[in-house]
């Protein structure tokens, strides 16, 4: 099934971020206590695409208690000379910079980026080792896993990337050599992938047990394209998939994501943004079978900002997120909300001048 062009989207294909649309629906904030640490954002300045520092923190100072913010790789402010396996060293100088602007306590009391999780090509094996190295050297603890380009489908209507990866880097002969090296330094990995890409993460994960592996996105259930107006066909597949990587105890999985265009939701295209409730009813069947099957102190709830405010507010979404936390106990939300991000990010490990408050957040 060919779907038409969305003109909504921009060029990188990410659902148009409109603000007076966005100021269509308010609502007040729930639990505004509970401690948040949002462990997956970007920040970004693309043609027609601007999310810098300021942006993020006018997001998160809009009612939410957001301690802290993780930055994970999306291709910003790569050198534009060099070596190409260390032009991304660029990215992590970027989002350094602001960080160290964070915890100067002059912009509020949220810890932006207190995590960076950076660009390292995996496929290059053993040879990746002085590229983390150099990372590190930048960041310092800040420094705390990778993200590689991997989410590929064959349909040219299916693209979440603004540069799109090779076909395979998942199953690079040399990547899983790369991921040991990763987890030999302490670091996390990453992966954003479709749910046609989870039987390579499921390799992955037992291929290098010793690694810690976050699963972004609930594992990137495609809703367009091929896969558009198959969401009940599409379900077995993903759950079956999710489950047997829940069973391995060294992967994690990030509740989120489900508000970018690949996901076919398209909520952008209703006359109002959608309310809290409307969407945890949509995403209640992904995020609750991820927490049961991961439990709480292997899932955290993400933003995935600015990519999902193309569909709803950031008030709005963490709402969403607490609704669907409802029915758990104090414990299981500060791990959904907090902790859990804090631990595996090891955030409770930042020096003074760098860490966030985790008073009530661990």
């Amino acid at each position: 099934m060919t779907t038409a062009p969305d003109p909504l989207l921009t060029p990188s294909r990410q659902v148009a971020v409109r603000p007076e649309w966005l100021a269509q629906t308010v609502e007040a904030i729930l639990d505004p206590s509970l401690p948040i640490i949002d462990p997956h954002h970007h920040l970004w300045d693309h043609p027609q695409e601007r999310y810098l520092l300021d942006d993020l923190l006018a997001d998160t100072a809009s009612g939410h208690d957001i301690r802290a913010t993780i930055f994970v790789q999306c291709g910003a402010m790569y050198r534009a000379e060099g070596p190409e396996e260390l032009r991304s060293l660029g990215e992590t100088e970027f989002v350094t910079g602001a960080a160290a602007m964070s915890a100067s306590g002059k912009y509020g009391p949220t810890r932006a980026c207190a995590g960076i999780i950076s660009m390292a090509d995996l496929t290059l094996g053993d040879a990746v080792a002085p590229v983390l190295e150099a990372h590190l050297a930048i960041a310092g603890p800040r420094f705390v896993g990778v993200r590689n380009r991997t989410a590929w489908h064959p349909s040219p209507e299916i693209r979440s990337n603004l540069v799109s990866p090779p076909p395979g880097p998942l199953e690079h002969p040399a990547f899983h050599a790369g991921a040991r090296r990763l987890a030999a330094m302490g670091l996390s990995l990453d992966v954003w992938a479709y749910h046609t890409q989870m039987p390579a993460v499921l390799a992955l994960a037992r291929a290098v047990p010793e690694l810690r592996l976050v699963v972004d996105h609930v594992g990137g259930p495609l809703g367009v394209g091929p896969y558009a107006g198959r969401r009940t066909e599409v379900f077995p597949e993903w759950r079956r998939d999710m489950l047997a990587l829940a069973a391995l105890p060294n992967v994690n999985v990030k509740l989120g994501g489900l508000a970018m265009q690949v996901g076919g939701f398209n909520f952008h295209h209703q006359p109002k943004p959608p309310g809290s409730a409307a969407l945890a009813e949509a995403w209640k069947p992904y995020m609750e079978p991820c927490i049961e099957a991961f439990g709480v102190n292997r899932c955290m709830f993400q933003s995935n900002f600015p990519v999902d405010k193309g569909m709803c507010s950031y008030p709005v979404i963490w709402n969403a997120f607490k609704r669907l936390a409802a029915g758990a106990s104090a414990t299981e939300r500060t791990a959904l909300f907090s902790g859990t991000a804090a631990r595996h990010y090891r955030l409770d490990k930042l020096p003074p001048g760098m860490a966030p408050n985790l008073a009530g957040a661990l």
